[in-house]
């Protein structure tokens, strides 16, 4: 058996599935659904956004935005963030079933429905390159998604998307201990 090669795209496990959230001029929530991001410092995260998301004009205002993890719950929400414009329709926070709670450390909407929320200060954003970064202020869990005050990744049922077959697949079964399983090897 041989190998196949698919040549130079984005393809990669696991990309998340995150919904980015901002307000906009006056105050009204937005968010998009965004897969191409990951950690780059200790409190600093990287995301692509190209230029033309209203999202992107809302934190060039406001200078904050909130970064959710879908959850498989809310997919259909979550998508439609995703497929839909704000910049065509306004008011798709709110079709999407989506509520807010302004957050306390930054000047963006934490969405009530998603478990887990990580909320930053714009560090830069380069519209040539289409990458924000953002300073991690705090990551906040709603306590439903939290078993003996710990974070419940079963509760908390986070998607990532599956860039070679267009799907969303669910995360959760653990299948080893972090800095532990290697230890056999020594």
């Amino acid at each position: 058996m041989g190998r196949k090669n698919f040549g130079a795209k984005p393809l990669s496990y696991p990309q998340p599935v995150w919904i980015i959230a901002t307000y906009d001029e006056n105050g009204q929530p937005d968010a998009m659904n965004a897969a191409w991001g990951g950690i780059s410092e200790m409190n600093e995260i990287s995301v692509c956004l190209s230029a033309g998301h209203k999202t992107c004009k809302n934190f060039e205002k406001t200078g904050a935005f909130t970064i959710s993890m879908a959850d498989a719950k809310h997919i259909t929400a979550c998508d439609y963030v995703g497929i839909a414009s704000a910049n065509k329709t306004p008011d798709k926070f709110e079709r999407a079933g989506f509520t807010a709670t302004k957050s306390s450390f930054v000047n963006a909407p934490v969405i009530n429905e998603l478990a887990v929320c990580i909320e930053c200060r714009v560090k830069e954003y380069n519209k040539d390159t289409c990458i924000l970064k953002g300073e991690i202020v705090n990551v906040s869990v709603d306590e439903s998604a939290l078993t003996d005050g710990k974070v419940d990744v079963t509760k908390v049922a986070p998607v990532c998307f599956d860039p070679f077959n267009n799907t969303y697949n669910a995360i959760g079964e653990a299948v080893a201990n972090a800095f532990s399983e290697g230890k056999k090897l020594f």
